[in-house]
């Protein structure tokens, strides 16, 4: 069975981060519809996320490759400065754990210093300004 859908996904577009979108998006619409269950939204919901998602499939299945491949980095490009702004976040939660992150008082630039070294002089690298702060 794995060979047959294999030789079936053959020459085809298959998923990528905007495929991944839109179903997200359709399951979230879907599921918002829900709340709006019995009246013209909850319809009017209901329908735009079966589109978003029959949509996705189209593309996951399609074989105009050139043509996807094209939606995608428009997607891409559109998105960028989210998506690099939930992975800043991502890293700075990530190093909150060993390192303390203060903002020089001089010109808002982010340092980073190693948790467990006492009160510090703290030197800006960028404009020079010290300051003392617990790390």
């Amino acid at each position: 069975m794995k060979e047959k859908f294999l030789r079936f996904m053959q020459g085809r577009y298959g998923v990528d981060q905007f495929s991944k979108g839109l179903l997200i998006a359709g399951l979230v619409v879907v599921l918002l519809s829900s709340f709006f269950a019995g009246g013209r939204a909850g319809s009017l919901f209901y329908l735009l996320g079966w589109v978003l998602i029959i949509y996705c499939y189209f593309r996951i299945f399609s074989k105009n490759v050139s043509k996807r491949y094209a939606e995608n980095q428009k997607y891409l490009a559109k998105t960028y400065k989210i998506r690099t702004y939930i992975q800043q976040q991502k890293n700075s939660l990530a190093q909150r754990k060993a390192y303390h992150i203060y903002k020089c008082p001089g010109c808002k630039q982010k340092i980073r210093i190693p948790k467990g070294k006492g009160k510090i002089e703290i030197r800006c690298p960028k404009c020079g300004t010290t300051f003392i702060k617990k790390s």
